[in-house]
Parts: structure tokens; C-alpha cells; sequence
């Protein structure tokens, strides 16, 4: 899943924003206390960040953990979903959400079947069925629609692929009578329209944790709009549009769904009235007005901090702590290569060892950012995590965070590259400019010059797959508990996440073979080699195993980060009246 902020830690790095994914491995604790007693019902919850949009609302292309959830919480169901509580083992432990259970797996782990809830409605008050759950996943083959979003459905269902490793299927808007009868036979639905079952080409003991993701959520095939659904989604949740205005000064509104049943969700507790999210303010600003909690910012939040702000907030008798949250979070912030753009090895580890990764931490806040990272496998995804030995003795030589401009001239010597210029792609922001700022000064030391390309936050994930320069910003969580979710969508091209534009047949294969490997202690060690075989490879530069900060004002609650996605927890949160 991916970040979304490049930098420190909310939406993905500066250069990434947010993601993404379900279960990932985060520590989550809170510094502070919680909302206070019960949860109560009524008052406007706001959110107040810098972007100048959310990237999209659509289901299908939704993919970074903020937005999965809130989206989640407020406009899209799905299958499951994961347990809203502070602890890491329970926060990414799997609940039934539309579903009446977490799903019934036969034929080794090949076929998956889910049951809906009664009494699940759209917006419109139809209700919500095994076809349009159906019809939502078809769209993840239409890759005008869903670009940019997760591609495990594509990946899992037993569609065959074609001569150029496509699925034969290409989506509903295709209308090939042969893609869909394949597509139809993958996915079926009981003649009651209640039952929806999965058919995959390979085992997946986890798929029930794939279905937490919105690109197995349910879209009404009459209300689609195509590529502009993200603009205007139908909700089954326990709220709904009634405006959405994008950029500085732009405003998400949602409001109550008046047709949403709340005794078909466990999940949602639905408490405020009204969400607002307002787009395009300075960060210095947000974080001003949070401090000084007064009027509407007293039900307030943000999705970030700005690194000059920390000390004020969690320095030891601050009363601002208990209203803040200084937690492990999902991801890994990393600068994706292209590899397209840099192809030799050599070249791509020069640039690593040339940045200085301890001012880089610095500029993200010091102790507040986390620490210095190995690869793109964190450690707090459990038994797939290992060291990779990437600083210390992988590419030859230790690297000190500091940087060694002087073992990078001898890697691009060694390459026989000059004069080597680069352009930096990162999601705009304070800290991000400072950060692209040092990788400037650092590769400059070893003759490498760096271009910093700012782009809109709110438009950076849109941008950057459409057209990269050679140096990406970018952030990851893992979709659920297993390098599965890691590896595959950083490095292949299958996978949906491939920043770096890896396509390397003799790696493809490894992963394969990690994915579909059912000892999970046999797994766990094929993960650690590919995350290790990627790192000297330098794919990515690996940045930081990253931290979230994050404030709200006095009268929202409840104050923890939901380690599911590193994220606030939406579905409970409530305005004390």
C-alpha cells in the first residue's frame, strides 16, 4: 500500500503518499490518550492537508492507506476489513465488514466464497449485491479505469494471460463476449445474489485479506461513469457526497446516508454528522491552527506534521502531547531508480551511496522519522523481515549515513559515466523541498547533478506513472502481514507498484515461487533473499522504516494511529458535544 506523503510518514513520502495496505506490520500506539468515554453522535469532523484533492475516490484505483481509510470508513464497504483498536496484532487482525464472516477458503486455497449481510443499500436504496461486487472487481482489468491501483485481482483470479503476459480479460468496457465468459467463470455469483465466490489460478491462503482492499468493492454497473467515477462515487456507506470542490481552498464534503443501515455494519460507528476535508492549506498554517485549537479546528485533524513543529508538541511536559500520536507506521520511504533511465547497476549504487541519508532523517525529524531503512521489508511485518546488510558490506564497502562521494566516483568510473544529470520526482511540500534540497548538495559531492521536480501531492502518484524522471519519491506499506504485499507490487510488473520499472525475467520467477510457496517458514526465507537480491540491485534507494505524527484538536476523538494503514481510526472516531 502505498504512503502518501514523501517524507515523513502520512501519505507516503514525500513522494508517496499515504498507502498503503491493509494489514501492514506498523506499531501502533498512541502517545496520548484516547477520544474520552463513549463515542457520541453529531458535529463536523474536519481534516485539514495541504493536497489539493484526494487522488481519486474510485474504488478500484484507491490505494493509499489514508485514503483506504477513510474512504473506508465513511463511503466504500467491503468484504472485510480489519479490527479498529491501537494494538498492532489486533489493529491487523481481520473482522467481517459486508460480509457475514471473513470468508470460507476449499480446493487447497484456490476458491474463496463470501456471504453479503442483509440489509447492505446504496445511497439510492438498492441493495447492494453479488453482481455489483462482481461487476467492481471487472473493473480492476480496465486499466483505463483502475491505473494506479492495486492489480491483485488481475493477478490471482484463474484468467488465462495472453501472448504479452496480459490477462485475456480486459475489463467490462472492452465487451469481448470471450474475455468475459473467462472473467465470468473466475467469479460467480449464487442465484440469490447473495453468495460470491472467487475462483483463483493459484493458492492463496490469505485472499481474505485481499478483499479488504476497494478493489474488490462493489460498484453499480448502471451508475458507472467510467474514468470520472472517481469524482463521484455511489456510496454504501454511512455517508455521502454533497460537494467536492478540488484545489487551494476546495472542500470534500460528506454528509449522512440517510438509506445506510447501521444494523447491517458492525464495523462503521458512523458518529459525526458531517466530514469535511479541506484541501490546499499551508502546513505551517495546519499545524498553527491545531495548536491553538480554537472554533471549528477544536474538531479538527491533520494527516502529518511539519519536522519543526515535533519538539513543541512532544517535548515531555507538553499538554499538546495527549491530543497527538507519535507511532511506527506501515512504510518504508525510498527514492525509486528508473530503471529505464538508469540502467546500469553501478550507476544506481553510486547514486545510493552519494546521498546523505543521516541529513535526510534529520530534515524528516530526527528520532520522530524512525530509522535508517535496509530495503523496502520492514521489520515490523514479522517473520519475512531480515537484515539485508545493505549499508554495511553488500555493495563491497560499509556506507555511512553521512554518504561516501568518493566510493560513488569509483562506482560511475567503473561504469564509465560523466557528467551524469538526474531529475528527482517528489509530492510538493516544506519538508520535501528541504529533503530534495539535500540530495542535490549530497550528489553533487560526487559529481552528480539533481534536477528537484516538485508536483502537486494531491496529483503526484497520477503523474509520476505516467511519465517518471530517473529519481521517484516514493513509500510503502505492506497491503497485509506478508512480503507478498511488498515485493511483487515494488518490483514486477504484474505486481501494480513498479515506480521502478523492473521487469527482470530471472527475478519474476523467484517471485512466483515465494508467492505461491505454502510452508510460511520456507516463504519467510525466500522473501528475505529477494528483499536482500533487490537491495543490491538498487532498484530503490531505501531510505527510512518510517514513524507518523499527527495532531488533532481537543474535541475529536479517539487519539490513536490504527495500524492497519498507519492511519486515524475514521469508523469510531466522534466530536465530543
Amino acid at each position: 500500500m502505498r504512503t502518501t506523503k514523501n517524507g515523513a510518514r502520512l501519505a507516503v513520502v514525500a513522494a508517496a503518499g499515504a498507502l498503503v495496505l491493509a494489514a501492514c506490520g506498523g506499531g501502533g500506539s498512541s502517545s496520548g490518550g484516547g477520544g474520552g468515554g463513549e463515542g457520541q453522535a453529531g458535529g463536523t469532523a474536519y481534516i485539514l492537508t495541504n493536497a489539493e484533492q484526494l487522488l481519486t475516490l474510485d474504488p478500484q484505483v484507491v490505494y493509499t492507506g489514508e485514503d483506504l481509510a477513510f474512504l473506508g470508513a465513511t463511503l466504500t464497504r467491503t468484504l472485510t476489513n480489519y479490527k479498529l483498536s491501537a494494538d498492532n496484532a489486533e489493529g491487523t487482525s481481520l473482522v467481517a465488514d459486508m460480509a457475514t464472516d471473513t470468508g470460507t477458503a476449499t480446493n487447497g486455497g484456490k476458491t474463496w466464497q463470501f456471504t453479503l449481510r442483509d440489509g447492505v443499500t446504496w445511497e439510492t436504496g438498492d441493495p447492494v449485491t453479488c453482481a455489483d461486487i462482481k461487476y467492481g472487481t471487472s473493473r480492476t482489468f480496465d486499466l483505463g479505469v483502475s491505473e494506479g491501483g492495486p492489480t491483485y485481482a488481475v493477478a490471482y483470479l484463474d484468467i488465462p494471460s495472453a501472448e504479452d503476459g496480459s490477462s485475456q480479460y480486459k475489463g467490462p468496457s472492452a465487451k469481448d463476449a470471450a474475455g468475459q465468459a473467462l472473467f465470468d467463470k473466475a467469479v460467480t455469483c449464487s442465484d440469490d445474489n447473495k453468495t460470491i465466490t472467487f475462483n483463483l489460478k493459484k493458492p492463496v491462503p490469505d485472499f481474505n485479506y485481499a478483499v479488504t482492499l476497494h478493489s474488490f468493492a462493489a460498484v453499480p454497473q448502471a451508475l458507472d461513469t467510467g474514468a470520472e467515477y472517481g469524482n463521484k462515487i455511489v456510496s454504501n456507506g454511512p455517508y455521502k457526497i454533497e460537494s467536492y470542490e478540488k484545489g487551494k481552498g476546495g472542500k470534500l464534503v460528506l454528509v449522512r446516508n440517510d438509506k445506510w443501515n447501521p444494523d447491517s455494519d458492525p464495523f462503521r460507528k458512523a458518529y459525526p454528522d458531517k466530514w469535511q476535508v479541506d484541501f490546499g492549506l499551508d502546513e505551517t498554517v495546519i499545524d498553527q491552527r491545531l495548536i491553538a485549537d480554537s472554533g471549528n479546528d477544536q474538531t479538527a485533524m491533520s494527516q502529518g506534521m511539519l519536522t519543526a513543529t515535533l519538539p513543541q508538541v512532544f517535548e515531555e511536559a507538553s499538554e499538546l502531547t495527549g491530543r497527538a500520536i507519535d507511532a511506527f507506521d506501515p512504510y518504508v520511504r525510498y527514492v525509486a531508480i528508473n530503471v529505464e533511465k538508469v540502467k546500469d547497476v553501478k550507476v544506481r549504487q553510486a547514486i545510493a551511496v552519494a546521498v546523505d541519508r543521516a541529513a535526510l532523517l534529520k530534515n524528516a525529524g530526527g528520532k520522530f522519522a524512525g530509522d535508517y531503512a535496509d530495503g523496502v521489508v520492514k521489520p515490523n511485518i514479522g517473520i519475512d523481515y531480515a537484515p539485508t546488510g545493505l549499508w554495511d558490506d553488500l555493495l563491497g564497502q560499509a556506507v555511512p549515513p553521512e554518504g561516501d562521494p568518493e566510493f560513488a566516483k569509483k562506482l560511475l568510473a567503473e561504469a564509465g559515466v560523466k557528467d551524469l544529470t538526474l531529475t528527482y520526482d517528489y509530492a510538493q511540500s516544506d519538508d520535501n523541498d528541504k529533503a530534495a534540497a539535500i540530495w542535490v548538495e549530497s550528489l553533487k559531492r560526487a559529481g552528480i547533478t539533481v534536477k528537484p521536480n516538485p508536483i502537486e501531492a494531491g496529483q503526484y502518484y497520477g503523474v509520476v506513472f505516467d511519465n517518471p524522471n530517473e529519481l521517484i519519491g516514493g513509500g510503502w506499506g505492506p497491503d497485509w502481514p506478508n512480503a507478498s504485499t511488498v515485493i511483487p507490487p515494488l518490483y514486477t510488473v504484474e505486481g501494480g507498484w513498479d515506480l521502478s520499472r523492473v521487469d527482470d525475467k530471472a527475478f519474476n520467477e523467484k517471485v512466483q515461487a515465494a508467492s505461491i510457496e505454502l510452508d510460511r517458514t520456507k516463504q519467510a526465507t525466500l522473501w528475505q533473499e529477494l528483499n536482500k537480491e533487490a537491495a543490491k540491485n538498487m532498484w530503490v534507494v531505501p531510505l527510512r522504516f518510517g514513524r507518523d505524527q499527527r495532531m488533532a484538536g481537543s474535541k475529536i476523538g479517539p487519539i490513536y494511529s490504527w495500524p492497519a494503514y498507519g492511519s486515524w481510526p475514521y469508523a469510531e472516531m466522534y466530536v465530543k458535544q
